[in-house]
């Protein structure tokens, strides 16, 4: 289960996934169309793929979405949140509800997900939780302390869920990708003009998939609680 997976990194994530021998969830907010347009890539993989459309925060439509999983494919026993809401703001202009709106988006969707996730992961015996943070988290940007609280946040709780998860062979860590070449709406944030990657390079959407398809495989079962940066050197 991925969210935020109708496209760029979520969508990297999934296909990633898909081709490594998982069935996948593509859980979207809005954007069906674009969602099932990624379940079929998945399916030509040779995969099954569901979409589900839920706002991360809604206890109720994520519960509906993993209720769903589990009737069709069986427990979502692979979570990666991704879900996240950017915007540029100085910080005096922002209201009350433009920081709940991207704090509750990274930070509480990812706790919403995660709790609805863990007792099917229980039951199994087996899990993997992967939280999508950001190089602003570690960094700062001006004009994003709603973005930059979230991610940071996100980083803290992957710590205490892979402390108290650990003996339960789930693992939970997060990765932290720098600049990375997605299509988005608007101008590139002002901190991603400011900066210059040391391999000379923006990453990739599938560089991000390949590090998450690692973490969520046997091979990693000896990492947990880490966040592992993919930026070309910009974070050092």
């Amino acid at each position: 289960m991925i969210t935020g997976s109708g496209r760029n990194i979520g969508r990297a994530i999934a296909l990633e996934l898909a081709a490594g021998g998982a069935d996948v969830v593509i859980v979207v907010r809005s954007g069906r169309e674009e969602a099932e347009g990624v379940a079929e890539e998945a399916r030509s993989l040779g995969r099954r793929a569901l979409v589900g459309v839920a706002d991360v925060r809604d206890e109720q439509a994520v519960g509906r979405v993993v209720e769903e999983t589990s009737e069709a494919l069986g427990a979502v026993t692979v979570l990666v949140n991704n879900a996240a809401a950017r915007r540029d703001t100085p910080f005096l202009d922002l209201s009350p509800e433009e920081w709940r709106e991207v704090v509750g988006t990274i930070l509480d969707g990812a706790f919403v997900c995660s709790q609805a996730a863990l007792p099917g992961m229980l039951k199994a015996g087996w899990g993997r939780i992967v939280n999508i943070t950001g190089l602003a988290a570690h960094t700062g940007a001006a004009h994003r302390a709603h973005v930059v609280a979230g991610k940071a946040g996100l980083a803290g709780l992957t710590r205490a869920l892979a402390l108290e998860y650990a003996a339960n062979d789930i693992t939970v860590n997060a990765i932290s990708p720098g600049m990375i070449e997605t299509v988005r709406k608007g101008a590139k944030p002002e901190h991603h003009r400011e900066r210059k990657i040391p391999v000379g390079r923006r990453g990739t959407p599938e560089e991000v998939a390949a590090m998450v398809r690692y973490l969520v495989s046997e091979e990693a079962a000896f990492v947990t609680g880490q966040t592992l940066n993919i930026n070309g050197g910009l974070y050092l």
